[in-house]
């Protein structure tokens, strides 16, 4: 009876946790670049009453199989899902997306961590910078950050599907001083979330080349970037409120579950009356 209440009590962290996560998608069904999560379920160790016996070879008994008692269930795994969100043009040159595996790489300061990124909502600052919401910097294939300033002269400039910036000065000639840089992972979902739709490197996430500070080019890490476009969410609503639906009744079981059991040890300690 005690081993149902616990069991009851393991299902209700568990699917507390789903709900968790599932409660953060919805809350970020409109943000930009934002990879929906999901939580994978596995059972705990039972407990063993009578092994297994092998069947006799000389016509005798037969097999007998083990018997076990499960003692509830527990997370698994939280994955990451990265598969592509729908795209939303903006025709806003600085707003990019990435059509395929790829990640933009921003850093905060010259000597700062890198971060990679699907969120292409880049603007410029005062200084021709394009930079995150957060204010890190775009690199390049060559590490550095990306600028284009008027006080260079520029007039105007275009990012095609290469990655390739093309600007044009106030003589009309043109030059293409930057290349967006990009980085691939063998396993994104091995990624680490740091928040502000922000991942950092870990040794799981295998980033092609071995190198995870040294940027690739759009045709290196085959994919395309698409300027005047941004790549949103990629959560499901009518997924997502069902998973919802599937958790609260899991809950609700394993609910039942600790009620069942508390009322069998009343009419336990019942009998001595």
């Amino acid at each position: 009876m005690l081993r149902s209440m616990y069991s009851g009590i393991s299902g209700l962290r568990g699917f507390q946790t789903k709900l968790d996560v599932i409660g953060n998608n919805i809350a970020n069904v409109n943000t930009v670049g934002f990879k929906k999560s999901r939580v994978m379920f596995q059972d705990i160790l039972s407990q063993n009453i009578q092994g297994a016996t092998a069947p006799s070879e000389d016509g005798g008994k037969g097999g007998v199989n083990p018997m076990q008692v499960g003692l509830g269930s527990a997370v698994g795994s939280i994955e990451m899902a990265f598969s592509s969100g729908s795209p939303m043009t903006t025709n806003l040159p600085t707003d990019l997306s990435i059509e395929g595996e790829g990640f933009f790489m921003v850093r905060g300061s010259d000597d700062g961590p890198i971060y990679y990124t699907r969120a292409g909502n880049f603007t410029r600052d005062a200084q021709g910078f394009l930079v995150n919401s957060q204010g890190m910097k775009l690199l390049s294939t060559d590490g550095d950050a990306i600028q284009i300033s008027r006080n260079d002269g520029i007039t105007s400039y275009s990012i095609g599907k290469d990655g390739v910036i093309t600007t044009v000065d106030d003589t009309g000639a043109l030059d293409t001083p930057y290349t967006v840089g990009i980085m691939s992972f063998n396993n994104p979902a091995g990624l680490k979330k740091v928040g502000n739709s922000l991942y950092e490197y870990t040794g799981n996430a295998g980033a092609q080349g071995d190198d995870p500070t040294t940027p690739l080019s759009p045709t290196d890490a085959q994919v395309n970037i698409i300027s005047g476009q941004l790549e949103m969410s990629n959560v499901d609503l009518s997924e997502e409120f069902t998973e919802m639906i599937v958790a609260q009744r899991g809950f609700q079981a394993n609910s039942r579950i600790i009620t069942t059991s508390d009322t069998v040890l009343e009419e336990l300690v019942n009998l001595k009356r």
